[in-house]
């Protein structure tokens, strides 16, 4: 089934943020944000128990717990099973991500892509986000950015177990749609090419963005919208660095990064516009992509998205951007006339 159909609009939330990446957040900050993403509309909410061991799950579901289910769209992932048992946050190998969740819960993460443990994560998901049901399941982070050369070990793992568990929870209306869920291009093109299982959409973060989308924009957008596959982008601001923060990649970002970056921000300064209208406008006006989900971990990002969304960026923006060969010349963009 496509997505969109699903989807309550071309906004959703991403709860990465909520799993205390990159630094420790109050309860009270992290449920004041969800609770703004809900008073401002948006009805679509995506999460992980990898975002500090469950705590994005947790924390999301206090929240959403006294909203009406059936207003709202909720994902998660699956590949991680979280233990009772602890570990230390920053001794975990997250490939090219580090500690990226130090300041998460200790609870123990183990990797784990078979059937078995794709049932029993959506059964603890469905605790601790305090809900009956889950609309759409990723599988999380089978792609080289966590498992090296490993990785495609960890895919075929995921293809002969979690793929197929749920392939059977769609087709037993336990849940409405599965994907992947990966920041590389290179799975999801695998996955397109396989006669059986066929998943309905895919969660891309940081491959289609302002500052990184010619290898998605060559192939897997055209084979994706071909597919009936819907993209649903992550990452839009590029891990912040094209929201005002410093960090590209779950790192801090390099100096040939910082300096494109300034050459946008300094383009949208002369035609008026904000940096993230830019970036978020950009992603959305690709065919192939049916939603985008921005993090935050303040109530007054809630309303920065918002806005991005509806600002009228002129065309002339969009042709200095090609111009410049900031944007490749045959990605799409929001104004017809700007090629």
């Amino acid at each position: 089934m496509s997505i969109r159909s699903l989807l309550p609009g071309r906004i959703g939330f991403g709860t990465a943020p909520l799993g205390n990446m990159f630094r420790a957040i109050p309860d009270d900050e992290a449920a004041a944000t969800v609770q703004a993403a809900w008073d401002q509309g948006i009805r679509y909410f995506d999460t992980a128990p990898l975002y500090g061991a469950g705590l994005a799950e947790i924390r999301l579901g206090d929240v959403l717990a006294d909203k009406p289910r059936a207003q709202y769209v909720l994902s998660t992932k699956v590949g991680r099973v979280i233990l009772d048992e602890v570990e230390d946050p920053a001794s975990r190998r997250l490939g090219e991500k580090g500690a990226l969740f130090e300041h998460g819960r200790p609870n123990r993460i183990v990797n784990d892509y078979s059937a078995d443990a794709t049932l029993r994560s959506v059964e603890d998901s469905l605790k601790r986000l305090r809900t009956d049901r889950l609309d759409i399941v990723w599988v999380h982070d089978i792609a080289q950015d966590f498992y090296g050369d490993d990785w495609l070990a960890m895919y075929e793992s995921a293809r002969t177990g979690a793929f197929r568990a749920l392939t059977r929870l769609r087709e037993e209306g336990v849940i409405k749609a599965w994907g992947l869920g990966v920041n590389k291009v290179e799975p999801l093109e695998m996955t397109l090419d396989l006669d059986e299982p066929r998943p309905d959409a895919f969660l891309l973060a940081g491959r289609y963005t302002l500052l990184d989308h010619s290898r998605a924009l060559q192939r897997l957008l055209p084979a994706a919208a071909e597919r009936h596959v819907d993209i649903v982008v992550g990452g839009p601001y590029s891990s912040g660095i094209l929201a005002g923060g410093n960090h590209y990649e779950y790192a801090e970002a390099p100096a040939a990064v910082v300096e494109k970056v300034s050459r946008i921000k300094a383009l949208a300064q002369e035609h008026g516009i904000g940096i993230k209208s830019a970036a978020l406008q950009f992603v959305l006006a690709h065919p192939a992509v049916a939603a985008a989900i921005p993090g935050a971990t303040r109530p007054s990002r809630i309303a920065e998205d918002l806005g991005a969304l509806t600002e009228n960026v002129p065309s002339a923006f969009w042709k200095s951007l090609r111009d410049q060969k900031i944007i490749a010349h045959d990605a799409p963009v929001p104004v017809k006339d700007a090629s």
